[in-house]
């Protein structure tokens, strides 16, 4: 008896879950639509390509084609925007009870006009213009003691020491590497402590104060 009732309730169970299943799936069918048409200019209704259409708060969208022409799969009652480089936006509002899976809308965009500041285009100085206003520039003695300071051989080895390598340097030290592994392969790499030009490198840095602490 038990049994029976244990399998009459899983049997009934299973046919409800299966029932909502199928509304919702016939619901969310029927709410969905395909979207197309074509976007023109409002003044000369010539074919706008490459123009955004976005689903609003949706994260999708597509652009037309050369022809002006787009197509998309959207839902019923969800905001359409219209977007292109050069004219204003238009919204449109998909109807929620819409008749039927598809829409077609024919959308005139309107030129946006943008004001730039204007740009003052002056010639060329020639190579004596440049070469006097060069030598008779005022640079502040602060200015010119920062630039001497960022300048100096010290402060350029600290920013190449700090700076990673870049394409080219980075393959020509794996290469390096490599080279000099293959090279004392099977046998004992030199040690620096017994290189003389290591030790006249180093020596030479100490008498340049590259060692000293920078406070």
């Amino acid at each position: 008896m038990k049994k029976t009732l244990f399998i009459t309730v899983i049997t009934l169970a299973s046919f409800i879950v299966q029932k909502a299943y199928a509304q919702t799936v016939d619901i969310y069918r029927d709410s969905v639509i395909q979207l197309y048409g074509v976007i023109m200019t409002a003044d000369s209704l010539r074919a706008i390509p490459f123009a955004s259409v976005l689903v609003d708060k949706k994260g999708r969208g597509t652009i037309t084609n050369n022809d002006g022409v787009f197509s998309i799969a959207v839902n019923k009652g969800e905001t359409i925007t219209f977007s292109c480089v050069g004219f204003k936006n238009r919204t449109i509002l998909i109807p929620t009870k819409l008749e039927g899976n598809q829409y077609s809308v024919i959308q005139l965009m309107v030129n946006d006009t943008n004001f730039l500041p204007a740009t003052i285009l002056r010639a060329r100085p020639s190579r004596a213009q440049f070469e006097r206003d060069f030598v008779n520039a005022k640079v502040d003695d602060d200015l010119y003691e920062t630039a001497r300071k960022n300048t100096s051989m010290s402060q350029k080895r600290v920013i190449l020491s700090s700076l990673p390598f870049d394409g080219k340097e980075a393959v020509g030290a794996s290469l390096t590497q490599q080279a000099t592994k293959y090279y004392y392969s099977g046998q004992l790499a030199p040690m620096n402590i017994l290189n003389a030009s290591a030790w006249r490198s180093f020596i030479n840095s100490w008498k340049r104060g590259d060692y000293k602490s920078k406070k």
